[in-house]
């Protein structure tokens, strides 16, 4: 698990996140579950579940043979959501976009080298899809929210971060070529909305605006996410207006906020 000196390794790391994913996705697995899923011999796959176990990560339901979550991740689950720091205005307004929409609504920022979902509104009849939740942050090419953040970085940088974290293709329809992608976001880039189809999830169509600081300059998006086979065209061009609207709203909060 330790590099020399107790620290841990890279390696290590990623297996620990690797198996916590695996739980979390299943809701609980066993030991051998694991194994099998992430390819590791199953000694090294006891060994990281006794110290995700010994750190709350994890608990062991031993009737059951199984791991689950514990509640150490609720915890650093409260910090991140703090850290990240939605005001609760801002989360009011995204549960009325959610209501008028009848679908769920997302706040996304930049954080880090990241384009992080800071914020989901749904409900039972409109869930939010996975992968879809707080803290995604694997596809800003493919969702029409990282797009519209990736449009306010500018071509040299955008470029920069494709580069780092890649273009996947998620779905048979994402766009994964760089001529394509560019001249997208020079598109949203010029209209500060971003519509994608089926590119994060095939039955799925998001579409998303920029909120804008008091420079103009583009610091977070809001988004929809509509279920393709019941999305008109009027029902798209719907939800182009409502997050812009909401966009507008959110800008107007911060402002009020940072007024002297």
């Amino acid at each position: 698990m330790s590099a020399a000196g107790g620290a841990p390794t890279v390696q290590a790391v990623e297996r620990t996140l690797a198996i916590l994913d695996v739980v979390a996705e299943r809701g609980g697995a066993s030991a051998r579950e694991v194994s099998d899923v992430l390819g590791y011999p199953l000694p090294t796959t006891y060994r990281l579940l006794r110290v995700l176990t010994r750190g709350r990560y994890l608990v062991h339901l031993r009737r059951e043979r199984r791991f689950e979550l514990g509640d150490e991740l609720d915890r650093l689950g409260t910090c991140l959501h703090r850290q990240v720091g939605v005001p609760a205005a801002v989360r009011g307004l995204l549960g009325e976009l959610h209501e008028r929409a009848a679908a769920p609504a997302l706040l996304a920022v930049r954080r880090g080298d990241d384009v992080v979902v800071a914020h989901v509104e749904d409900c039972t009849a409109h869930p939010c899809p996975p992968p879809l939740r707080f803290g995604f942050h694997e596809a800003a090419h493919a969702t029409a929210f990282g797009r519209v953040l990736l449009a306010a970085m500018g071509p040299h940088e955008a470029e920069g971060f494709l580069q780092r974290h890649g273009t996947a293709p998620w779905t048979a329809a994402t766009r994964c070529a760089r001529g394509p992608l560019q001249r997208e976001l020079a598109s949203v880039a010029a209209s500060g909305v971003a519509v994608e189809h089926g590119e994060l999830i095939a039955d799925r169509t998001s579409v998303a605006a920029g909120v804008r600081d008091r420079a103009g300059q583009v610091v977070s998006a809001v988004a929809l996410v509509l279920e393709r086979g019941r999305t008109t065209s009027a029902r798209e061009r719907e939800a182009e207006r409502l997050v812009r609207v909401t966009a507008t709203e959110v800008a107007r909060h911060h402002r009020r906020r940072r007024s002297p």
